[in-house]
This record gives structure tokens, sequence and C-alpha cells, in this order.
């Protein structure tokens, strides 16, 4: 896709790899439209960029709507929506989870991506657009310690590639990005022994805007490291 003067929304845009994909497609000139639950951090991004910026809790299907209303009234279209919000929690055998905390990652994990998706194919039904969904490379395969993580993304994995195959022969394109570790404040205090080896926001938000720019980006992008790039 061309970014320049392309309409986009990006969740989670506050900090980490949303603010990093922000960057990147300021530098290219796209328009974007920046929301996260966390205010303060989401002011300075945009006040860094000049964009617009607004509160969004992606559980809440009403503020998801006024997401995508906000940027129709900014911009007149939506081209391009990024799911980006997601949280984690700390690894846990499945016998032990504080399943108050697992319900929380399948509130923002699944049903936050699953509103996104739907909000933006209401605005790009009349018009060709992409649907960006990041998700992780443990929607792909669980993991020892993480199977609420990994349950939470699997269901948004299930949720998009349903919507994909609802979506052939639109003009509307889905895609799905599977990372691995990144250096940002998902983990908290519970950084991975070998987090200094995690991959930069910025390297991977590149990646990510770089497959966008293809004439034909794909729809299963893999990103094991930044010299690991798979793409189905």
């Amino acid at each position: 896709m061309k970014f320049k003067d392309a309409s986009v929304v990006i969740t989670g845009a506050a900090r980490g790899l949303g603010a990093a994909i922000a960057r990147e497609l300021a530098k290219r000139k796209a328009q974007v439209t920046l929301s996260d639950i966390e205010s303060r951090d989401l002011s300075d991004v945009g006040a860094e960029l000049d964009m617009p910026t607004m509160h969004c809790d992606v559980t809440n299907r009403d503020q998801i709507e006024a997401l995508g209303r906000a940027a129709i009234d900014e911009y007149g279209k939506i081209d391009l929506w990024i799911n980006n919000a997601g949280v984690w929690m700390p690894y846990t055998p499945a016998e032990d989870l504080d399943f108050s905390r697992a319900h929380q990652l399948v509130e923002v994990n699944y049903f936050g991506t699953a509103y996104g998706i739907l909000e933006a194919v209401k605005h790009m039904q009349e018009r060709e657009g992409v649907i960006l969904n990041i998700l992780s490379v443990r929607a792909l395969k669980g993991k020892a310690l993480g199977a609420a993580y990994s349950a939470s993304k699997f269901a948004a994995e299930g949720f998009m590639q349903g919507v994909r195959d609802e979506l052939k022969g639109t003009g509307i394109k889905v895609i799905g990005v599977y990372p691995y570790r990144i250096k940002t404040n998902l983990f908290g205090e519970n950084k991975h022994d070998d987090y200094e080896q995690s991959m930069e926001p910025a390297d991977v938000a590149r990646i990510i805007v770089d497959n966008l720019a293809e004439e034909h980006p794909s729809e299963h992008l893999e990103i094991w490291k930044i010299d690991d790039v798979r793409k189905q």
C-alpha cells in the first residue's frame, strides 16, 4: 500500500511497538490516529509526531466504535487499521493460574482484536483497506507456563482467520503478524533472562511496514529475529 496521506488507526500506540509503528508510518507521510488506554504517554507520542490521539479501552466496544468515528471525522476514511493493543502475564503453571488475570488476557487480546477488526471492516466495506493484527508466535504454538496467554492469542488468530475467509473477493486484506520477543514494557518487571537480546521495537516496526509497502503484502508474517522473518 501507499502510505502518503493514508489514514491509519493504531491501538496500543502509547509506547513500545505501537509507538514505533506510528513513528515509522510518520516517516512515510501517513496520517495516523493514535489510541491507547494510557493517556499520558499517548499524549507525548501525539505531540512528538503531531498526530491526533484518543483514549481507548479496546475491551469496550463503544470506545472502539468512537475511535473509528474519530478517524473518519479527522481524515474522512480509514485505509489501515492496526490492532496492536495487548497484555501479557508472567509465566505460571496452568494449575496455578489466576483466572481473573486470564480473563483480562482474553478481554484485551481476543475481544479487543475482534472489536477492532469489525470496526475496520465497517469503514472499509465500500473501499479497499488493510487490517493488520499484532499477535504473537504464541498464537501459533503454545508454550509450557504460558497456556493462558497462548489461549488468548489462539482465539484472536481463529477469529482473524474466519473473518479473512469471509472477506475473500473484497478489497479488504487481513494480515497477521507474529513477533517473538521485543524490548517493550509488556513484560513489566518479569523480564526474560535474555531480555537484552530481544528485538528493538523500531526494527520490528520497520519490517512490518516494509511488508505493507509491498505490492502483495504477506498475510502471515513471523518475526523471530531481525534476520529471521518468515512469510506465508
